[in-house]
């Protein structure tokens, strides 16, 4: 069954990392990448840009309404995800346990909905 695991980060605190701290969080991202693709459990993944960069667009009365930003404004903001493929919910949470983004935000599991699946319930 295939899981988004979602990484939630203050997107501010990677500026405040010294350049060493930053090269050592870009090889646990890649260590933790190529643990994934080790296990045939990576389908995707991808680190998302600045929440600065970010549009969001919603109905209004039947017409596009678009703001600058994200929809939220939180402490932590999606910076990134990773699409895996596992057997179930407790394998999905065991790989976002061991996710970097476990260590300085929240991590999100969720599964995928697919069209063959029964609708979720409200």
């Amino acid at each position: 069954m295939e899981y988004l695991l979602m990484i939630y980060s203050e997107e501010s605190s990677w500026n405040k990392l010294t350049p060493s701290e930053r090269q050592q969080g870009v090889a646990a991202y890649q260590a933790y990448t190529e643990s994934l693709k080790k296990a045939g459990a990576l389908v995707g993944a991808n680190r998302l840009q600045h929440t600065s960069s970010a549009t969001t667009v919603r109905l209004v009365d039947g017409k596009p309404q678009v703001l600058d930003g994200p929809y939220s404004d939180s402490k932590e903001q999606l910076g990134g995800y990773y699409l895996i493929d596992v057997p179930n919910l407790d394998a999905a949470m065991s790989w976002a346990a061991r996710c970097p983004g476990a260590a300085h935000g929240i991590m999100e599991v969720r599964p995928i909905w697919t069209a063959s699946a029964e609708a979720p319930s409200a």
